[in-house]
């Protein structure tokens, strides 16, 4: 476990909130509350997502992808999340934890700020984001999909994780 949260540190740059007894305690959802699921059927990301997730796009592909789609821009740049699908194919931080925070780093070029400025508001909806999936789920695949889960964890993730990325990424649309 210490090696995926060392490449997590490495990756997104900011020192990791949760004690490890925490974050080993925290589990998927093999089922949606009914909160969570109007919140998901509020969002047109998350509604998305099944034009891609399960059909030949990655976990991080997947959520990538439906972040230009939703801001209007161009799909094009989907292909730098090929690599971190199935948590970077060594079962570590999950693709959907990445592919939004790449999604995150895309929209705030976006932002009509500094660079500085827009690094500093992106910085911020990142830890927003680190911090909201900390309280869902575990960092990493291998403790998100183990022998005890079924699929059902990872398609709730993805939806939830669809969700939460539309309202932050609304903020940058907001200010674009």
């Amino acid at each position: 476990m210490a090696s995926g949260m060392l490449l997590g540190n490495t990756l997104l740059g900011m020192p990791l909130a949760l004690e490890s007894n925490i974050l080993a305690s925290q589990k998927a959802k093999e089922s949606l509350s009914c909160d969570e699921k109007k919140w998901i059927d509020d969002s047109t990301m998350a509604k998305n997502l099944g034009n891609f997730f399960g059909k030949d796009f990655s976990c991080a592909e997947s959520l990538l992808l439906v972040s230009p789609r939703y801001l209007g821009k161009p799909e094009d740049l989907v292909w730098a999340a090929a690599g971190f699908g199935g948590g970077i194919y060594n079962r570590d931080l999950c693709g959907f934890l990445t592919g939004g925070v790449m999604a995150l780093g895309f929209a705030s070029g976006m932002l009509k700020m500094s660079r500085k400025e827009a690094k500093g508001y992106c910085g911020d909806l990142v830890k927003d984001y680190w911090d909201w999936w900390g309280l869902q789920a575990p960092y990493r695949c291998a403790e998100i999909r183990t022998d005890e889960t079924t699929s059902a964890v990872c398609a709730n993730q993805v939806l939830l994780s669809a969700a939460k990325l539309e309202e932050l990424l609304s903020s940058i649309k907001n200010k674009a």
